[in-house]
């Protein structure tokens, strides 16, 4: 018989929790019930709650991370690339059940922990373009420009677009979008060489 991976049954138990009724709701008894484990077997392994969501937030920015390298293709051009890369990290922020209720309990109560955790998450979003962006530059596709500026401004930019704008009409259709974002970067950025 296989032992019991009690860390990864409190991690588990934890992510369903905090996806389920947020930061603030979580407790260290609903975690273990969760589990099906001891309060004193989570505090084995994490200190607090503060720590036990940091490594759950931890583990949801690594698979970002990952979905976004396997999205970056050589043989595409920087804007294609951008396109993809914010398409698929915006689609899986907005799939995530924790994203979604940290989004919620941010607007409803304005926890301060669920702003940490959304910040965190936008700062690796913005990291991970940065990197795009300088890469871009090195190759003389865009010319040179300050890449963290102009990765915030891309984030921001497609987030209103295939969201704030939703409040004023119908939602953008996803190619449209993409069409948006190339007439307000392209002619802006593309270098001259």
């Amino acid at each position: 018989m296989a032992a019991v991976d009690r860390r990864r049954l409190v991690l588990d138990a934890a992510a369903k929790s905090f996806a389920l009724f947020g930061y603030k709701a979580t407790t260290m008894d609903q975690v273990a019930k969760i589990a099906n484990v001891g309060k004193g077997t989570i505090y084995t392994f994490f200190t607090n709650k503060d720590e036990l969501f940091d490594e759950i937030l931890h583990s949801a920015i690594t698979d970002m991370r990952k979905i976004a390298e396997r999205t970056i293709r050589d043989d595409r051009d920087f804007f294609d690339n951008l396109y993809r890369v914010l398409d698929a990290l915006l689609d899986f922020r907005d799939e995530h059940a924790l994203f979604i209720k940290l989004s919620q309990e941010k607007r409803d109560l304005g926890t301060p922990k669920a702003d940490y955790g959304l910040a965190k998450v936008e700062n690796v979003i913005v990291s991970y373009i940065q990197g795009v962006v300088e890469q871009a530059i090195r190759n003389d596709e865009i010319r040179p420009c300050d890449a963290q500026v102009v990765s915030y401004v891309m984030l921001r930019l497609y987030t209103s677009l295939a969201g704030d704008f939703n409040q004023l009409r119908e939602p953008l259709p996803k190619e449209q979008i993409k069409e948006y974002m190339l007439l307000f970067l392209e002619q802006g950025l593309r270098s001259s060489g």
